[in-house]
């Protein structure tokens, strides 16, 4: 084998992770990232990031790329012209959706905008009924004749969705077979090959999302294969989805709305391997990069999968790991809003023209403005020294801001951290307290950029009692990409009661469904011992109108697997709804298989203990404000690189390296494990 890298490109920085297999050597790499072409940053990492390990394109083995490209074209509304053909009379229920307002209590609030206009949205007759038989054909000539309308009305995408196509495919395949004859360059989407699950809307939603996105993801990725070809890339490069596992670039091209949350998937797997090394199962993950923050909690080292999500104000029916975004990173812009109160975000600085102190002609106040101010952050430097930052510019933004909040700028600079920390604060009660989990009771894992300059504060906040920083925090995303498989998901809604008749439907939809998992398997040219598949349930009382996934046993489905279902759902709905209905009727709702191709992965290796001295890692003394001392304190500043097993460092103190800097609170005492990672606990 030979060199393993993995790229995440964010929204400020493009981080790149160097993996050599043979020997075990880690090498980390940034730039910025360039949001006009975001491949043309790829590229540029890639080829720096080889060149500093004195290596070509050549060497490498494996190449994983985790992208903002889908999520940022569907917050900005930056996708391409859309039609949308759907079964007569179901023209308006992408705009009336579920009828909810996104915020009961705001009457001011406003929907995002419905991605097919209405003239856009074309009818056809065809009905099939729940059961599968059909009602009405469908008129292939009416279709034939909303597709060419629709050609000539200049779409570069087509989304098809038909009442309970899922349930009955022909007519949606039908109308595929048409598109090709008719407007064979249109980007094509039905929605029984995006989202082959019951919800009208939703599943409507998800293959007009999918159909949105999918010429703006095929450009990107044919430009990025371009480039990578011309660096003499030697292997099929991979993408993540949302799911945490990565897919060729040919299906993530086809399926784009399963990368919405493709960078922020891999921070958690990243996270996941860590903590297992440290010895810690329960986490809450804490990921901090310029633009956003990203909070997942792991219970028992697992991360919730959901099988769908409201992402950007849109449903999309997609597994996705259960991550909870809020709009605040370090180009988060501080401002003061009519009511003469200090707000943080979620308008960002992005990477151009970025923070204040970049010098590139921002003069709005950012987070990463007030650490510089604060010296939290290095003042005149980052990235090991290739990034200068000015600190005088940042200072100028900040006394701006505290003359309309009538404070002083260390006072103001501070204000900016704390209102930061709380919005983040608010993120991870959303994932932890609302559903049931006590936040003391797990490790905050914390990484990306910004995420262990912040943690401590954010851990006292929430009264977390431990803290681990990654070896590599800053890539730890890019580094999830090295440490993650193969991943596909495949489901079937078939509604069942939890009773001995519904043993032989069961069986059958799991049998179609591993059939579709080993045609993918095959597909993507995966080893019969490398292959795994994991079958979970949807279930949930009569009536309900939301289920739980429960896993299946192992093994022949038979009166065992149904006594595993209603033990494992009773659990399940006591931990989320904190009661068991034991009278009610039990429903499966949707059956599912998670198929996974295991590939190598970035293997690690303990460090022999160095004793608790690290005073050699020493690089100098900054004066850092800190209001838990009154004011501006001397603060040993380690160099991470010189950190070894074994090394203890009492607060305060400031740990930098070239992609983070970690803040050790006063009161915090840090050690480095025998992974090199650091773990920051109260003195």
């Amino acid at each position: 084998m030979a060199w393993r890298v993995g790229v995440d490109s964010g929204g400020t920085f493009t981080d790149v992770c160097l993996f050599d297999d043979r020997t075990g050597q880690i090498a980390v790499w940034k730039v910025s990232s360039t949001p006009d072409d975001p491949s043309r940053g790829i590229a540029q990492g890639v080829a720096e990031g080889v060149g500093q390990v004195g290596v070509t394109a050549a060497d490498i083995g494996y190449f994983g790329h985790g992208t903002t490209v889908a999520t940022n074209a569907l917050i900005q509304h930056r996708g391409v012209r859309t039609g949308l053909i759907t079964t007569d009379g179901f023209r308006d229920l992408l705009e009336i959706g579920r009828q909810k307002r996104p915020d009961l209590y705001d009457l001011q609030v406003e929907k995002p905008p419905v991605l097919v206009p209405r003239d856009l949205r074309l009818e056809v007759p065809e009905r099939v009924r729940h059961d599968g038989s059909v009602e009405i054909p469908l008129d292939e000539a009416a279709f034939r004749a909303a597709v060419r309308q629709l050609k000539a009305a200049g779409v570069e995408a087509l989304a098809v969705c038909f009442l309970y196509g899922f349930v009955r495919t022909d007519h949606e395949d039908i109308a595929r077979r048409i598109i090709d004859e008719e407007f064979p360059e249109a980007f094509a989407c039905v929605s029984h090959q995006v989202a082959p699950e019951f919800r009208e809307f939703e599943r409507l939603s998800t293959a007009v999302v999918n159909a949105y996105l999918g010429p703006v993801m095929q450009r990107y990725i044919n430009r990025l294969g371009d480039r990578l070809r011309d660096l003499g890339l030697p292997v099929a490069p991979h993408l993540t989805q949302s799911n945490g596992g990565v897919i060729g670039f040919d299906q993530a091209a086809r399926l784009p709305v399963r990368t919405v949350l493709s960078g922020p998937s891999t921070g958690v797997v990243g996270a996941q391997a860590v903590g297992k090394l440290a010895g810690f199962s329960d986490l809450i993950t804490f990921d901090m990069g310029g633009t956003s923050t990203d909070v997942a909690l792991l219970a028992g080292g697992a991360c919730r999968l959901a099988s769908e999500a409201v992402v950007h104000g849109y449903p999309i029916k997609a597994p996705m790991l259960d991550i909870h975004t809020v709009g605040a990173g370090g180009g988060s812009i501080a401002f003061v809003d009519s009511g003469g109160l200090l707000k943080v975000g979620p308008r960002s600085a992005g990477a151009d023209p970025g923070p204040v102190c970049y010098g590139r002609g921002n003069t709005e106040a950012t987070v990463t403005d007030a650490n510089v101010v604060l010296q939290t952050l290095n003042p005149t430097h980052l990235l090991g020294g290739r990034m200068a930052v000015r600190q005088d510019l940042a200072r100028a933004a900040i006394e701006r801001l505290a003359a309309q909040l009538g404070l002083d700028a260390m006072a103001t600079a501070q204000g900016i951290i704390s209102v930061v920390t709380a919005n983040m604060a608010r993120a991870i009660r959303v994932i932890s307290v609302q559903r049931g989990h006590d936040p003391r009771d797990y490790t905050l894992v914390a990484f990306g950029g910004a995420g262990p300059l912040h943690a401590a504060r954010l851990a006292k906040e929430l009264e977390i009692g431990r803290i681990l920083v990654p070896r590599t925090p800053g890539i730890l995303c890019a580094m999830g990409l090295l440490l993650t498989d193969l991943r596909a998901d495949f489901a079937a809604t078939r509604l069942q009661t939890l009773g001995s008749d519904a043993l032989a439907p069961m069986a059958a939809a799991f049998a179609d469904l591993a059939g579709r998992a080993d045609a993918w398997f095959a597909e993507e040219a995966i080893a019969p011992d490398a292959r795994r598949l994991t079958r979970t349930v949807d279930m949930r009382y009569a009536g309900q109108n939301y289920e739980l996934p429960i896993a299946l046993p192992d093994g022949p489905i038979g009166p065992a697997t149904l006594d595993a279902l209603a033990a494992g759902f009773a659990a399940a709905h006591h931990r989320m709804y904190g009661f068991v209905a034991e009278d009610e009727p039990v429903q499966l709702v949707t059956f599912r298989v998670e198929a996974a191709g295991t590939v190598p992965k970035a293997q690690f290796a303990p460090q022999p203990d160095a004793g608790p001295d690290a005073s050699e890692a020493v690089m100098a003394t900054r004066e850092v404000w800190l209001p838990e001392a009154g004011g501006f304190v001397a603060c040993p500043v380690y160099d991470r690189d010189k950190l070894r097993a074994g090394n203890r460092i009492a607060g305060p103190a400031i740990v930098e390296q070239m992609d983070a800097t970690t803040v050790i609170l006063p009161d915090m005492v840090a050690r480095v494990e025998p992974y090199l990672n650091l773990v920051l606990e109260a003195a």
